[in-house]
């Protein structure tokens, strides 16, 4: 927990630094006076005075303020006329635009430098990688297929999301995937936004090219062939599409045995047949109490077919669970080498407001991640130029993002508080550094644009005035003021409750 409190923290501590510097530069430099520069909210745990400025660290380290003097428009009558030259009230309308745009700037600058450090230097980010591709899905359609690596989108190389064209009217009709080794493009006929949406909502994990037989023994397929040929073994998933005629089967102690198949389709029913499932079938362990536990399953139990039907992976487990009416399920497993039925009545819990059933089962799976790419500098030159257009995508993407959330084409379930937030850069650093600060300009960016929505409270809201005060010809009445700053600070309350609410519903 420390350590992920520390990452976060590290994540944070750039984006609300430089936000708040955009906006203490463009102060100092149309001469206002900045009396506080705090890094978090609330007590000061840390301070010290240096000119006409405190700089602080607050105890509440989710973002900051740069308080200036006579922010306040509501007592700008107040402020003497000597003081007045050092005012932000005071200031011409352009002025106070790049002060308050100065954060929102300050964002998209660090964005921008990120990327330029990052194609500079060669990125090391996880492979674009298709986890199990179903028939009935656009991927399968389209010509994709279970394992395909994503190359290139449009014959422009790709290396990560940021770098996929997308937009609403936005065509790909061809993309170019890595297959068994081999490059294979595609010629496909699909809009971006829909093909985007299906790669992110296919799984990359993939099962590693292991077995199990009746007993619970561990296998490794180390060969497969076909026509004669020796195929290179990646995956199961993969393995199971090549129609293969042969397998080659090596134990823990590195003993081999030949497993011949013909060649069909068929390939799990073929394993199934000779005694071989795969090892997520495995279980792993159970949970007290649980359905499972209270039926007589047991850790090292296989787990071969649900109400008669034979199923081919954990997942497919819980697909049929969660798809039947039924209340009761005969659970077929392979105990000691025996196979027995199990009558279980699974629990039914209820996530994200859908009820689901869990029989207490853990799979002994063994997984196989995407992996990290390294990608060629782009040298100095190109890292300046393609920083520009990765940032200007970020920025469009992010602001077609809070689009389709507005028009309800994208569900407010996906908003992160700081929670989610915290989990991403976690994980991001966890995979690696590179990817980790590509996460962080995101991150950014979506910072920047939020802030320059069009509510009170908000910089964006700040802008708003600025631009109704010249189609007023002047300053806005002091009731104008008050009801569209209670207004800006409901919704601002409202999307804070919702982006909370979602974060603790994914946790509980």
């Amino acid at each position: 927990m420390i350590e992920k409190i520390f990452i976060f923290a590290l994540f944070l501590f750039p984006l609300v630094f430089f936000h708040e510097l955009g906006h203490f530069l463009f102060a100092r430099l149309f001469g206002v006076r900045v009396e506080v520069f705090s890094l978090g909210f609330g007590p000061k745990l840390f301070k010290f005075k240096k000119g006409d400025t405190e700089y602080c660290w607050s105890l509440i380290p989710l973002g900051g303020y740069v308080k200036m003097f006579g922010d306040d428009p509501m007592k700008m009558d107040e402020i003497p006329e000597s003081d007045r030259d050092v005012s932000f009230t005071y200031k011409s309308k352009w002025a106070r635009f790049w002060i308050v745009f100065g954060g929102p700037l300050a964002n998209f600058i660090f964005t921008y430098f990120i990327f330029f450090f990052l194609l500079l230097s060669g990125e090391k980010v996880p492979e674009i990688k298709l986890g199990v591709v179903k028939k009935e899905t656009i991927l399968h359609t389209q010509g994709f297929r279970t394992g395909d690596s994503i190359k290139k989108v449009n014959n422009n190389k790709i290396t990560d999301f940021t770098d996929i064209p997308f937009g609403e009217s936005e065509k790909i009709f061809s993309v170019t995937v890595l297959r068994s080794g081999e490059l294979k493009k595609l010629n496909t006929d699909v809009f971006s936004k829909d093909l985007v949406g299906e790669i992110v909502n296919n799984s990359p994990i993939l099962r590693a090219p292991m077995l199990v037989n009746k007993f619970g023994e561990k296998f490794k397929i180390s060969s497969a062939i076909k026509n004669g040929q020796e195929l290179e073994v990646i995956n199961l998933d993969s393995l199971a599409e090549s129609l293969v005629d042969k397998i080659i089967l090596q134990d823990d102690g590195g003993k081999n045995q030949e497993l011949v198949l013909n060649g069909s389709n068929d390939f799990f029913l073929q394993l199934g047949q000779a005694g071989y499932f795969p090892v997520d079938l495995r279980v792993k362990s159970i949970n007290m109490n649980s359905p499972a536990d209270k039926a007589g399953v047991q850790a090292g139990d296989v787990v071969v077919a649900i109400n008669n039907n034979p199923i081919v992976s954990f997942m497919q487990l819980k697909e049929v669970l969660n798809s039947s009416d039924s209340v009761d399920f005969i659970v077929s497993v392979f105990s000691k080498g025996k196979q027995v039925d199990k009558k279980i009545t699974p629990e039914l819990k209820i996530v994200d407001k859908k009820t689901i059933k869990l029989l207490g089962i853990y799979s002994d799976g063994e997984w196989l991640p995407p992996m990290l790419i390294k990608t060629e500098s782009k040298g100095f030159v190109g890292s300046f130029k393609f920083a520009f257009s990765r940032t200007w995508g970020a920025i469009t993407k992010t602001v077609l993002g809070f689009k389709k959330l507005i028009t309800s084409e994208v569900s407010f379930k996906n908003i992160g508080g700081p929670i989610s937030i915290g989990k991403v850069a976690t994980d991001s650093f966890n995979t690696s550094i590179s990817y980790f600060f590509q996460i962080m300009a995101l991150i950014s960016v979506n910072l920047g644009v939020i802030n320059l929505f069009p509510i009170p409270v908000l910089d964006g809201g700040h802008i708003m005035f600025i631009i109704l005060e010249i189609l007023n010809r002047g300053p806005l009445s002091r009731r104008k003021m008050e009801i569209a700053q209670q207004f800006g600070l409901s919704i601002l309350l409202l999307l804070t409750f919702a982006a909370l609410f979602n974060d603790f519903s994914r946790l509980f």
